[in-house]
């Protein structure tokens, strides 16, 4: 007997129209075009821009595209999961705005936070209730609003984001096609490396808060990009081992795009050659939760049913995690 696996069997994005160029940046900090294309592979970066907008507004925008695309009514949906950094308030979640924003109503909705790698934690965590038999279409989103936290007097880390969302549709499938296998792991030892110190309990706003600048992003790049390296590739070639595949039966490593340079060397340590990488990190930035809906959205035209993917991503916290998912459908027989 085939066990039920969660499939994707739809992908929708959404970016915002406004481009921040490494060209505009050079006038904010002190920074240069060649300097941050040799060390992230970010040539521009998306921000959203309107008052009174917030990530719910991108995810909507990725959800309303993506039920439209796979000819799914809102009453289908039976659960959404929202995968956020930069949630629209501390509460109610990002979740339930999008729901409201695109008229999904009465099922359940929540975020989930960790940081970069909370698209593959929500994805791990929305196959269990396809897997189970207890719902039959469930809405993954990953949504980040990172200019929101961004500083953009603190050159180390203004030319790395931007925002953007991107939502995949999740459902049953027993010919041996989704979510095959995942690991999330966590290791809070990374606090201090990569963090926004101020804005939750324990460091709620004050005026010293915002006069120090605690309500952006702090990041020690120098450890965070020794733990990427390291946990992504050990991640990814463990879940490539655990499920007997080597470089040639990958067809597509989706990693997060956090830097150009993390990337290569996951690449490397799984045996798999830059072009079976999926990389847009060089026009939409570090996208946080965004980043991999983002990629399958982008190369979705070039999946082709059967095809063995591998997403990896790395965050905050620290949270690292992947997945081994077997593409369930060929764009062009859609």
């Amino acid at each position: 007997m085939t066990h039920v696996k969660a499939a994707i069997t739809g992908v929708f994005g959404y970016v915002p129209d406004y481009v921040l160029t490494n060209a505009e940046l050079e006038k904010m900090v002190d920074t240069n075009d060649e300097w941050i294309i040799s060390r992230t592979g970010i040539k521009e970066r998306r921000i959203l821009k309107g008052e009174g907008k917030g990530s719910s507004h991108m995810g909507a925008e990725a959800v309303k595209g993506l039920l439209e695309k796979t000819n799914t009514s809102p009453e289908e949906i039976d659960l959404l999961v929202c995968a956020t950094t930069t949630p629209d308030f501390i509460f109610p979640c990002t979740a339930n705005l999008i729901c409201d924003m695109v008229g999904i109503r009465n099922i359940g909705s929540f975020d989930i936070q960790a940081a970069c790698s909370g698209f593959v934690y929500a994805l791990t965590l929305a196959s269990q209730f396809i897997e189970t038999g207890k719902y039959k279409k469930i809405i993954v989103v990953g949504a980040d609003k990172m200019s929101a936290i961004t500083d953009y007097t603190d050159r180390t880390t203004c030319i790395l984001f931007g925002d953007g969302a991107g939502a995949v549709l999740l459902e049953a499938n027993n010919e041996g096609y989704g979510l095959l296998d995942s690991i999330i792991r966590s290791d809070g030892v990374g606090l201090p490396h990569l963090n926004q110190k101020a804005g939750g309990s324990r460091y709620p706003p004050t005026h010293e808060t915002i006069d120090q600048r605690q309500h952006y992003v702090y990041q020690d790049g120098q450890q965070v990009f020794k733990f990427a390296v390291k946990k992504m590739a050990d991640c990814s070639a463990e879940i490539m081992e655990k499920n007997g595949l080597s470089g040639d039966d990958v067809a597509w490593l989706v990693p997060h795009q956090a830097n150009k340079r993390i990337i290569e060397a996951t690449a490397n340590r799984m045996g798999v050659g830059m072009d079976k990488v999926m990389l847009n990190i060089q026009k939409y930035g570090n996208t946080t939760a965004a980043t991999i809906p983002l990629c399958l959205w982008d190369y979705e035209s070039q999946l082709k049913k059967g095809d063995n993917l591998v997403l990896a991503a790395f965050g905050g916290g620290f949270t690292w995690g992947t997945a081994y998912v077997k593409w369930a459908y060929s764009a062009d027989n859609e």
